[in-house]
């Protein structure tokens, strides 16, 4: 069975919507804004490419990440790796040419075929609905945050206030650094 990680960006509130600046967030670009930057508080990204054997993605991520990673030399990682989006409504033509291998799946039972296929980890990026919706069917199963000493109030959060059982988590890696960020890696208890 293949790991799935969810990697986020959040704030201290839950919100992951508009981190890098994606237009029609009120407070998009929030984890640039007014935040020392540490090298070193974002060494797990980098950790994550190297560690990663394919990226699943939701559509609204696919269509932001697929329009400038390709060319930026800092994932270039990702560029080889294989890719899987979740959408209902993406088309094989929709797909970018210059960002290899990429196959669209369109339900949660496709991810969860994914995971029981062979291959190393599987890295989530982006995608709020999709991991709301993995999380709640009990896909996931490690999480990668970065927590920012932030409150946005309004956005779109990482978790569903969907009513179920308490989903307990493992604390296997934390950091804080001087900037106020914290690194959290949890492991889903089963």
């Amino acid at each position: 069975m293949r790991t799935l990680i969810s990697t986020a960006f959040i704030s201290l509130d839950g919100v992951v919507e508009g981190p890098g600046g994606e237009p029609g967030y009120r407070n998009s670009g929030w984890t640039f804004k007014d935040i020392d930057f540490l090298p070193e508080a974002f060494d797990i990204k980098g950790r994550e490419q190297k560690e990663a054997s394919a990226m699943l993605l939701g559509r609204t991520s696919y269509e932001a990440f697929s329009a400038v990673w390709p060319d930026m030399e800092d994932f270039a990682d990702y560029k080889v790796m294989p890719k899987y989006v979740v959408s209902t409504s993406l088309t094989e033509d929709d797909l970018v040419s210059n960002w290899g291998e990429t196959t669209i799946l369109r339900s949660l039972d496709d991810v969860a075929a994914l995971k029981r296929s062979d291959g190393g980890p599987i890295i989530l990026h982006g995608s709020a609905s999709l991991n709301q919706s993995l999380s709640d069917a009990g896909l996931i199963d490690r999480y990668h945050l970065l927590v920012f000493p932030l409150l946005l109030g309004a956005g779109k959060r990482l978790f569903s206030v969907t009513d179920k059982d308490t989903q307990k988590l493992k604390l296997v890696e934390h950091e804080a650094y001087a900037n106020g960020l914290q690194k959290s890696v949890f492991d889903v208890v089963r």
